[in-house]
């Protein structure tokens, strides 16, 4: 497994779709409920992301952008709109409210306007609940918001998107979600790949034939008893090569790169896996004496494990008069114009 793989592996799709949404002007879609990642791609017509405390940007048929929560943003026709926004929340991919076929509201548009009319906009909307340190360490290399063109000819993966997302055939989440997961794969690897653009140090490095396999060994065998010198020899260069072609690309040693890739591995084992003690974990992640792992990771971590695991795993207090969360979502507020959300 190479670094971005690495990565994104608990980056998945799970019933996250909001849904097709057919709107016809002036309408105003604000995402509130903060998901780590949105996924946004218009199969038809356009609009404005507008982020909070960012510039819009247009998005334009077949073009994708990707918003990195938690701020919440909106989905408008037209800047300064006049449409009253509609609130969408992670309750609106829910099973129990239809999934890709939930309604978040209904204004009849009239006659010549609704879905078929030529200013309606359809838009697909993914929202990734990503979790855990290993997935954090991708999100601190993204900017709030990244925006792919459609590339100027066709694309298979977004006409497969576009047809599905018409259809009504068993299985039809499940196809959303994994087509969804390969846009944001490919938006990811377009971003970073594109020219004059800046990514992470260890995406860049994985391209190198050196480095790369070096990267890729200590992501596929963490544990392993690692020096420099034997990941020189499994690399086929001197240890003096791959120190300083590794610290170049990477921008740290390999060994510094190694304990802090343990290190993430730890932290989310440590929350995740709550019947493993902190000596099994110290032994997972390539540590045969627990109180030397303790002390890698309060030296990274700035806290020793067993609190780290007390601190990620107590639920945060709740403010007074809380109780149970509803049955049923909130009513939704009605928009003030032609409005039409609705899978197609």
């Amino acid at each position: 497994m190479d670094a971005f793989g690495d990565l994104l592996r608990g980056v998945r799709a799970q019933g996250s779709l909001f849904g097709s949404s057919t709107l016809t002007p002036p309408w105003s879609l604000h995402f509130v409920d903060g998901a780590p990642l949105t996924l946004c791609t218009v199969l038809r017509g356009g609009g404005w992301i507008v982020p909070e405390r960012r510039p819009p940007e247009r998005l334009g048929i077949g073009e994708t952008v990707i918003v990195r929560g938690p701020a919440p943003f909106c989905f408008v026709d037209e800047v300064g709109t006049g449409a009253e926004p509609v609130a969408c929340g992670a309750f609106c991919s829910t099973p129990e409210q239809g999934g890709t076929r939930h309604r978040l509201g209904w204004h009849d548009a009239g006659a010549g306007a609704g879905a078929g009319g030529e200013d309606a906009t359809t838009l697909v909307v993914g929202a990734y609940p990503v979790c855990g340190e290993i997935s954090r360490r991708l999100l601190d290399a993204l900017p709030v918001v990244l925006r792919v063109g459609s590339g100027g000819g066709p694309d298979p993966v977004w006409e497969h998107l576009a047809a599905e997302v018409a259809a009504d055939t068993p299985g039809q989440q499940v196809v959303l979600d994994r087509l969804l997961d390969w846009m944001l794969v490919c938006a990811l690897r377009e971003y970073f790949d594109r020219p004059g653009g800046t990514p992470p140090g260890w995406y860049s490095a994985g391209r190198d034939p050196v480095v790369g396999g070096a990267l890729r060994l200590l992501h596929a065998e963490p544990a392993s008893p690692w020096t420099v010198a034997s990941l020189a020899r499994r690399t086929g260069v001197s240890r003096a090569t791959l120190a300083k072609r590794f610290t170049e690309l990477v921008g740290e040693p390999p060994l510094t790169y190694l304990t802090h890739w343990r290190m993430t591995l730890a932290a989310d084992l440590l929350t995740e896996r709550e019947t493993m003690t902190v000596a099994e974990i110290a032994r997972t992640v390539g540590y045969s004496d627990a109180f030397a792992f303790s002390a890698a990771f309060k030296r990274t971590r700035g806290i020793s494990p067993s609190a780290y695991r007390r601190t990620a795993t107590t639920p945060p207090p709740q403010p007074a008069g809380s109780g149970t969360l509803p049955d049923k979502p909130p009513a939704l507020a009605a928009p003030s114009g032609p409005f039409r959300l609705s899978a197609t």
